[in-house]
């Protein structure tokens, strides 16, 4: 029972093929290429990159940062805060649960 069943390999039922036979090849080399002559102008330097653009904070731009800023704070702390209501409201409901169970359990003792 508590021996393994070892599945037995079933014959083939369809087409086998022979092993292929791989036979060795010579390598020939190649007749070694000639190179070729430098130009005779050198080609011209590529112009240089662009630099990156400096970043011009106006007075708009610095209003539309803090403004984001202040509304990814408000919004995370919303968050935050109604995730830890949700957990006071549970340990809340969970005690009282608990002093009711534990009331119904001493009344029946009582009894």
């Amino acid at each position: 029972m508590f021996r393994p069943k070892i599945p037995t390999m079933p014959t083939p039922t369809g087409q086998t093929f022979p092993p292929a036979i791989v036979e060795p090849t010579t390598i020939i080399p190649a007749t070694p290429i000639q190179p070729t002559p430098p130009p005779a102008a050198p080609a011209p330097a590529p112009a240089p990159a662009p630099s990156r653009p400096v970043v011009q904070l106006t007075p708009g731009t610095m209003l539309a940062l803090v403004g984001g800023g202040t509304a990814v704070v408000l919004v995370v702390g919303a968050v935050l805060v109604s995730l830890l209501l949700a957990v006071a409201i549970t340990g809340a409901s969970v005690a009282v649960c608990a002093v009711v169970v534990r009331s119904i359990l001493a009344s029946e003792t009582r009894r």
